[in-house]
């Protein structure tokens, strides 16, 4: 199978990228490195001492013009579309951006894709922000839309625009609306992840700051998972179609997490609390019953699970070289 992946550096896109070439499968990435690593490619380089041209990739943003011609000399079977603006306080401050990157660039993708007779196209979708604050949890997809963000407003207006290209064009979408994902090479630096920034914070013993009182409860569904769900959508027949929730149907609060990562390294400051950011949602939890039904998806790592193998990756990414230390 001939693949592209946009948003290809970031850490899901890179480990999706692992994932299909260790299937044997081809991949083209794209990414503008705004967010995404080069780094997190390396293992996919390494692949093309075996075989050269398995794994293609270009610097590229998904706004560019030049896209349609990449996919058409491409050719793929699939598209994965990951590449978003994901920071919640960006898309508040600057929603005019956060629009051009997650509406203007999805626009741009499917338009490469209708040029270039591409019919699957797999959307990473925002399961965590689509349905607003949701009076039931978990809920399905057949919960009424309610995005409370621009970041949310933009995600939901990309699933519209693809269900719009579906209809005139003939292209097979899946939509994964994903929880809230985590797990190694997430940014730990970055302004979304609270696992990552967390867990770096308290391993340098640094106190972490938690925005509201920390009761706000997320789904959390690891990287891993995640990318299981990319690939049963990308080889799924073109009659699958339609928007599948990809999380645990789990809550834990921010306190929860914080307590998990403090039990994997003993004593730990307390957190600092601040007000609660605009546009952040109190509690969410995904029902996955459908792609489990129609993709055969389940998640099969636990948070406790989860936290410590990202742990264990940042322990071994913030933990300098001995070598280093003496010098």
């Amino acid at each position: 199978m001939r693949t592209l992946i946009t948003g290809a550096a970031g850490f899901i896109g890179s480990t999706l990228v692992d994932r299909l070439l260790a299937e044997g499968h081809d991949v083209v990435g794209i990414d503008n490195l705004s967010t995404g690593r080069i780094a997190n490619l390396a293992e996919a380089f390494c692949c093309n001492r075996n075989r050269r041209g398995r794994f293609t990739y270009l610097q590229n943003d998904i706004q560019a013009p030049e896209l349609t011609d990449i996919v058409a000399g491409t050719n793929p079977d699939v598209i994965f579309h990951l590449a978003a603006q994901v920071d919640l306080r960006a898309s508040v401050s600057d929603p005019l951006f956060d629009a051009r990157c997650n509406v203007l660039g999805t626009i741009n993708v499917l338009e490469a894709a209708r040029r270039s007779g591409v019919r699957r196209l797999v959307y990473a979708a925002s399961g965590g922000s689509r349905y607003g604050a949701p009076t039931r949890l978990p809920v399905d997809e057949t919960t009424r839309l309610g995005p409370l963000s621009p970041y949310a407003a933009a995600k939901v207006a990309g699933e519209m625009y693809i269900g719009a290209y579906a209809g005139m064009y003939g292209i097979a979408p899946i939509c994964l609306g994903l929880a809230n994902v985590y797990g190694p090479r997430q940014n730990p630096h970055g302004e979304a992840g609270v696992i990552a920034i967390f867990a770096s914070r308290m391993l340098a013993g640094r106190p972490v700051t938690v925005f509201g009182d920390g009761t706000a409860a997320r789904d959390y569904v690891y990287v891993d998972d995640v990318v299981d769900a990319f690939v049963r959508a990308g080889r799924a027949p073109l009659t699958t179609v339609g928007t599948y929730n990809i999380g645990t149907g789990r809550q834990a609060t921010v306190t929860e997490v914080h307590e998990l990562i403090a039990a994997f390294l003993g004593e730990v400051p307390p957190p600092c609390y601040a007000e609660a950011r605009t546009g952040e949602l109190q509690a969410i939890a995904l029902d996955a019953t459908r792609a489990q039904r129609e993709l055969g998806w389940l998640p099969e790592i636990h948070l406790a699970e989860g936290i410590q193998r990202t742990m264990e990756w940042l322990r071994a990414i913030l933990d300098p070289e001995p070598a280093l230390l003496e010098a």
